[in-house]
């Protein structure tokens, strides 16, 4: 009798064990799929932003330009973490950023002629847009 009593406890025992197993598989499956989704959801957040940025500054700088040469303009746009390089050179901005899936570089072109210098530190950016005679010179203030 003492022994139908024993199997039974190791019989719940070992259901309880099984379980907890299947529990803890599923768990640990959720979060492996949460991880992976979070990062692509990162870098989605990190592209619109940088997108953002180097539209603002564009069509700052061509309104600028098509006003006439004492014009000037002020703007705030935010870089993100992991941006690498802004490069304007040729009527075109490249933003270099790194991402979860590797590096990418994005170009932004303008319509009139743009000259200067950005910095690459993330944050709120304060940039200068000023239209000289046959160029827009954009600056960090």
């Amino acid at each position: 009798m003492e022994k139908e009593g024993f199997t039974q406890r190791a019989q719940v025992s070992f259901e309880y064990i099984v379980i907890m197993g299947f529990v803890t598989f599923i768990i640990i499956g959720i979060l492996g799929v949460s991880f992976l989704y979070s990062n692509s959801i990162k870098d989605r957040i990190k592209m619109i932003q940088v997108n953002n940025f180097g539209n603002k500054v564009v069509s700052s700088a061509e309104s600028v330009f098509y006003a006439g040469e004492p014009s000037k303009i002020t703007i705030k746009g935010y870089l993100p973490e992991g941006v690498e390089e802004v490069d304007i050179q040729d009527d075109y901005i490249f933003i270099s950023i790194q991402l979860s899936s590797g590096f990418t570089k994005i170009s932004f072109s303008s319509e009139v002629p743009i000259q200067g210098s950005i910095t690459n530190s993330p944050g709120v950016k304060n940039v200068e847009i000023e239209a000289q005679e046959d160029v827009v010179v954009i600056s960090p203030v």
